[in-house]
């Protein structure tokens, strides 16, 4: 079959390889933190484009967060079909620049449904995590993928930790406008890092020469384990966000409406994510020497020893330390099961596979939050966290079942 690109990893020298993940790094770091730097005044801005009830607040800003995940969910497999052909590193400048134009409009709104358009058009231009996946999951050895994703993957968390504090503090130093420009201004050193750092020797081939879906799944040694991990990789998510809707008012009744609820609802919300950062590479490396499904399973098993006590905590620290446990656990599964779908796929499909792996990632974090939402109001808030529990034990299941046929490599 025809070679589309330097794709196998003893092809790229280790130099290359070495500073396009410093480069993905900054860029996953920069993207992740704009991104979320958005999330805590969007609906303060919503609020300041006009007259509106609480009700329609509330649906309105509902429509705002969950735009760009639908629309990205749903057209993550055409651009992973375009990177298969035309190169990863295209479709990284593609979105970069292309969030940089939307955020920047998005500060020139003068209407909610803008906003809404425009968080619809930011979802069409999403890509650059899978992509960044992808490249660098073809020029790494498969040897050494489980720590080189891992490290990448704290690029992302680091950004998402740090955004809403970046985001909070430049909106009441500036206006809810200027923090949206400010932003524009970070996803555009996105596209000029990955224009002058990010390398890829790539040959574009025909329409005619691309795999259409039935042909990539039969590039792939074990479909059912690929197809396992992107519904892995659902569940994920969907745990992880199914919290986010009922944390904070989780914290306020722990705490009994004390003053400084604001504050540790921000900190019982960040701090998995600082656990994850220490934690992902070593577990990568670890999972490339005794078998990356290994990490994976355990991450699983302590994520379910954890969400069960956080439903009966009395006290915030009780939650504080489950949660900085759970960051832990997070540091086992989703770079694990990125390193899974590296070592397993062909590079002539990798962009593909990574984009609808992608997918199930969006339609997660779409689903997590409803998921929250319906269990706290038929329940009470300590139900989403039995749930969540009872989503993982079952996740556990499928993959305990889906990678019994792993090698170690």
């Amino acid at each position: 079959m025809e070679n589309n690109s330097i794709s196998e990893p003893d092809q790229v020298p280790q130099k290359i390889w070495h500073r396009n993940l410093i480069a993905l790094w900054f860029g996953l770091f920069l993207t992740s933190m704009g991104f979320s730097g958005m999330m805590p005044f969007i609906s303060l801005y919503i609020d300041t484009l006009g007259n509106y009830s609480t009700s329609q607040l509330n649906l309105y800003s509902g429509l705002a967060f969950s735009a760009s995940f639908i629309v990205s969910a749903v057209v993550s497999p055409l651009w992973g079909s375009l990177a298969d052909r035309y190169g990863r590193r295209v479709m990284l400048l593609r979105a970069s620049l292309g969030m940089c134009i939307c955020v920047f409009l998005m500060g020139l709104a003068t209407d909610v449904w803008h906003l809404i358009a425009l968080r619809f058009i930011q979802g069409i231009f999403s890509g650059y995590f899978p992509n960044s996946n992808a490249l660098l999951a073809i020029q790494v050895p498969k040897n050494k993928s489980g720590k080189a994703l891992g490290t990448l993957a704290t690029g992302g968390v680091c950004g998402t930790l740090f955004g809403p504090f970046a985001g909070g503090i430049l909106a009441s130093i500036f206006s809810y406008r200027l923090t949206f420009f400010i932003t524009a201004f970070f996803m555009f050193l996105v596209f000029l890092i990955t224009l002058f750092f990010v390398k890829e020797a790539f040959t574009p081939i025909t329409k005619e020469k691309s795999l259409d879906t039935k042909q990539v799944i039969h590039h792939l040694q074990n479909p059912k384990l690929i197809f396992g991990m992107f519904f892995t990789t659902l569940i994920i998510q969907a745990s992880n966000y199914s919290i986010s809707p009922i944390l904070s008012l989780y914290v306020r009744e722990i705490m009994h409406n004390a003053p400084s609820v604001t504050i540790l609802s921000g900190i019982v919300a960040a701090i998995p994510g600082v656990a994850t950062l220490v934690a992902a590479p070593r577990f990568g490396d670890l999972g490339d020497r005794i078998g990356t499904e290994k990490i994976m399973i355990f991450g699983f098993i302590l994520a379910i020893f954890l969400y069960i006590p956080m439903a009966f905590v009395t006290n915030i620290w009780q939650l504080l330390l489950l949660r900085f446990l759970l960051g832990v656990s997070n540091a086992c599964m989703l770079p694990a099961v990125q390193a899974i779908i590296a070592k397993n796929t062909p590079a002539i499909v990798t962009g593909r596979i990574f984009s609808w792996n992608q997918s199930f990632q969006s339609f997660g974090n779409f689903a997590g939050p409803m998921i929250g939402s319906v269990v706290s109001s038929v329940f009470d808030y300590s139900g989403v966290f039995i749930s969540t529990a009872i989503l993982v034990l079952l996740n556990l299941m499928i993959v305990v079942s889906q990678t019994r046929s792993i090698k170690k490599t």
